[in-house]
């Protein structure tokens, strides 16, 4: 539903935490309308919980860090998003792995889009570095599906913060898929989605 037959670019613009709860507004760079927020947890109350919505505000996917004692003995933390069907039950849209974060290790985010979640096959993975607004969301054959970055122009206006940036996602990818993850990436790097 969220697929276009070209490449599409998007604006991100973060809300500051104080305005709304935080969160990140998705916009069409060439009609200006607004094509997703991201609701952080600053609305919900709930740490390591996101909404994604539709331009009109209605919920998309429900984004959970999963949590609870596993999460303290587990060095592998995931995050999990869901979709709601219309009957109103959750069906598992992807997982997402954090990177171990230690000082000997630096693993990529990885993420999967298979039903189960297990997290046994990584279809797609993020490189480069999300806090510069420098980096991709590849798949499994190391294709590019988007592209995060901040244009030269705006680049020069904010050296200091990076609340404006683009995204460029290729034709046929699930826009809505493209944008849980930009949300959990936010999150992960203590953007305006985290409380």
């Amino acid at each position: 539903m969220y697929c276009s037959s070209s490449q599409v670019v998007l604006v991100v613009r973060r809300r500051p935490r104080v305005v709304n709860g935080g969160g990140l507004v998705v916009s069409d760079c060439t009609t200006q309308k607004v094509v997703f927020k991201v609701d952080g947890c600053g609305i919900l109350g709930k740490k390591g919980e996101l909404i994604l919505r539709d331009g009109d505000g209605d919920p998309l996917l429900l984004i959970r860090r999963k949590g609870g004692i596993v999460e303290a003995l587990n060095i592998n933390r995931q995050w999990k998003g869901y979709a709601y069907d219309y009957e109103g039950a959750q069906t598992l849209v992807f997982s997402l792995k954090e990177p171990n974060t230690s000082c000997l290790v630096n693993n990529p985010i990885k993420i999967s889009t298979e039903p189960k979640g297990n997290g046994t096959r990584w279809g797609f993975q993020v490189k480069g570095y999300f806090p510069d607004r420098a980096c991709s969301i590849v798949d499994s054959a190391g294709n590019i599906i988007a592209q995060v970055g901040v244009k030269k122009e705006v680049d020069e206006m904010m050296t200091t913060s990076k609340d404006l940036y683009h995204v460029i996602v290729k034709p046929e990818i699930d826009q809505a898929f493209v944008f849980g993850v930009i949300g959990v990436l936010d999150y992960l790097y203590d953007g305006s989605t985290r409380c």
